[in-house]
């Protein structure tokens, strides 16, 4: 992506704020782990998707008064004994090249820029990123900043902009929807390693390093989550991450995992038999969940409610069910289906946005992965796609990823 991009983000940002207004926002640093290890540094996304920058303890700093419009970046300056350990850092040409921000300062002048703010101007309103996840998630940067503003500038009315950047980051640009296809892509190709490696009797993080391969081998250094690579019992635990147990010789095996491209997460499930075959019980599971797949997607479209996707999905899994005798009533698939199916995918592989009272629109990313967990039988299934809303309908982005049983049986017999 250019700075365009970068640029025109924070134009859409501009016009939901407030004017006499200051938009501040920090990169983060890498958390420490321990002793002199740290872990490795991933920007704070709402910063990336505002700066196009990447690096550790970079600040973005706007201001609105009126029509005048003043954008700063502030990055570290060159340490020369220190790049002769870890490199050469960002320098102003280059941050300036990839966001488009003319005017680059460094931090040891910020709190001097910001206290010369307050005297010059009569700004009424600061904008962080307060984002926080539950009452005992640590503090940030910005909220640390924050406390420490409204002691020494009381006037200033602190706003959050972690909502009004995230709705922005609902709606995906063609160069977002880009990066997400070569992450699909890459994810594709490990899954396809796999299925060709399996066999009974390996251990789940043996047929967990040949998608590893895929991604590493491909130049993806990152992965979108923690892959889940459970098979037989384990793929029945929604969020299994152990992925240490041998694999049996009519087991299938569940693998959730994406790769991430230039930040942009796929998030893809597959279900296949380590053997290469299906039983016919695990056909039969498998087709009700590969039907609310198919059905759930086909709904897709602008106008259709968020809500209503996971209605089709209970509906397909509740008859199928009943049809199989493992069920009486639609009230009792609860115990074999319990999660959504559908969230938001981007930069976050939960990306974010506001469900409450969601229609869907053109530009939104959604992912539809419906799943039946039979835990008596020890068969988990969960069959995942990704999905963009169109003017017309919408785009299925892993259609390339093979799903049916007749497909998956010919491609690891072969």
């Amino acid at each position: 992506m250019n700075h365009e991009f970068f640029k025109q983000n924070r134009e859409k940002l501009l016009q939901r704020m407030e004017d006499r207004s200051i938009l501040v926002l920090f990169a983060g640093s890498a958390a420490h782990k321990t002793a002199d290890q740290y872990y490795e540094f991933t920007p704070n996304r709402h910063f990336y998707y505002l700066t196009g920058l990447d690096q550790p303890h970079l600040i973005l700093q706007i201001t609105k008064w009126g029509e005048t419009i003043e954008e700063t970046l502030f990055i570290e300056a060159s340490d020369p004994v220190k790049e002769k350990w870890e490199g050469k850092t960002l320098d102003a040409d280059e941050a300036s090249q990839r966001s488009g921000i003319k005017a680059i300062r460094y931090i040891e002048n910020f709190q001097t820029a910001f206290d010369r703010l307050q005297i010059s101007s009569d700004f009424q309103h600061l904008y962080l990123d307060l984002e926080r996840r539950g009452w005992e998630s640590p503090s940030k940067g910005a909220h640390k900043f924050a406390r420490e503003v409204q002691e020494k500038y009381p006037q200033l009315k602190i706003e959050n902009a972690y909502h009004a950047i995230s709705h922005l980051r609902m709606f995906k640009s063609p160069e977002e929807i880009e990066r997400l296809k070569k992450a699909i892509e890459v994810t594709d190709r490990g899954i396809q390693r796999m299925m060709e490696h399996a066999r009974p009797g390996m251990m789940e993080y043996e047929i967990e390093a040949h998608f590893d391969f895929v991604l590493k081998s491909s130049g993806v250094k990152e992965h979108a989550f923690h892959s889940i690579i459970a098979s037989g019992q384990n793929a029945t635990v929604l969020h299994y991450e152990k992925n240490n147990s041998q694999t049996g010789g009519e087991d299938l095996l569940l693998v959730d995992l994406g790769a991430t491209y230039q930040y942009y997460h796929a998030d893809i499930s597959r279900t296949f038999p380590v053997s290469g075959a299906f039983t016919d019980r695990q056909k039969q599971f498998y087709n009700i969940v590969l039907q609310a797949n198919i059905e759930t997607i086909a709904a897709i479209k602008p106008g259709i409610a968020f809500k209503s996707l996971n209605e089709i999905t209970k509906r397909v899994l509740a008859d199928g069910l009943k049809k199989l005798g493992v069920i009486q009533e639609d009230d009792e698939l609860a115990k074999y289906y319990y999660h959504g199916v559908s969230h938001f995918l981007g930069m976050d592989t939960h990306d974010v946005g506001d469900y409450r009272d969601l229609i869907l629109q053109p530009g939104m990313v959604l992912t539809i992965e419906p799943g039946l967990y039979i835990a008596e039988e020890s068969i988990g299934i969960r069959i995942e796609d990704d999905i963009l809303v169109t003017e017309a309908g919408h785009e299925n982005l892993s259609q390339s990823i093979i799903k049916t049983v007749e497909e998956i049986e010919a491609f690891m017999k072969r």
